[in-house]
């Protein structure tokens, strides 16, 4: 089954110095858009991290500080790789939870001023738990009937992510070909920042999730606490985080 595309989908993967959000930093990246004229497109990039890759790190996927050591950096290579999904909807295996977060983090860090306005996000990976609990090499094989050669290649995770939404769609008549149904299906709770320590209670309000205001509305917070967003502001928080508390700082007092 081919995707229904209202707007191009960036299906991507990362390959990274760790799993820390806010300070580990991409070392390949892959991106395959599709068109919905079925027009396809495929760049693969090595980064240079700019900081060292943990030898634990490498044994997973293979990238060492000398194969990378004359690569571009994030920062020369933000522009062409925003450029490339500006105008489409991402899709990813885990990618709610860390490839998304990771990388507006690293084109934030690069001065580039990401959001997922107007965008939607399909995490393979949550509707394969969701239906089947296995890994992406075991969705493969469960979905497409293929082995995974070359895992933790950052191509290789990403065609096959691609590969298997697609037999998905396939498999369960229940899911919608649609990538905003899609998004809505893999989004596991309602957060207003990718991080997840701003998220929205019933009342569709923000609060935190963390800290000794957790649970708390995050505009009466900053009310009652001033000192609070700075605090966060000057911590070492993520930067897309900081971003979105600032955007309800500023919502509340253009609102007086």
């Amino acid at each position: 089954m081919e995707l229904k595309l209202n707007k191009p989908i960036c299906f991507f993967d990362l390959e990274t110095t760790g799993i820390d959000i806010g300070k580990d930093r991409i070392v390949e990246i892959s991106i395959f858009k599709v068109f919905p004229n079925g027009n396809k497109e495929s760049k693969t990039w090595l980064v240079n991290p700019t900081i060292p890759i943990p030898p634990q790190t490498t044994a997973v996927h293979g990238i060492t500080d000398e194969k990378v050591a004359n690569e571009p950096t994030f920062a020369e290579l933000a522009p062409h790789i925003h450029n490339m999904i500006k105008d489409s909807d991402l899709g990813g295996f885990n990618s709610d939870r860390f490839d998304i977060p990771l990388l507006a983090e690293e084109l934030l860090r690069a001065g580039v001023d990401f959001d997922m306005k107007n965008k939607v996000s399909v995490d393979v990976q949550t509707i394969f738990h969701k239906m089947e609990e296995r890994t992406l090499s075991a969705a493969l094989k469960f979905y497409c009937g293929k082995s995974l050669d070359n895992a933790h290649s950052a191509e290789a995770d990403t065609m096959a992510t691609y590969e298997i939404l697609k037999a998905q769609l396939d498999r369960y008549p229940e899911l919608e070909n649609d990538m905003k149904a899609l998004s809505e299906f893999t989004t596991r709770k309602k957060i207003a920042d990718f991080a997840g320590m701003i998220a929205f209670d019933k009342d569709d309000e923000e609060i935190f999730t963390f800290g000794k205001h957790k649970g708390a509305k995050v505009e009466k917070v900053l009310e009652s606490e001033p000192g609070y967003f700075s605090w966060i502001q000057n911590a070492d928080f993520p930067l897309y985080t900081k971003k979105v508390l600032t955007a309800i700082k500023l919502r509340k007092l253009n609102t007086k």
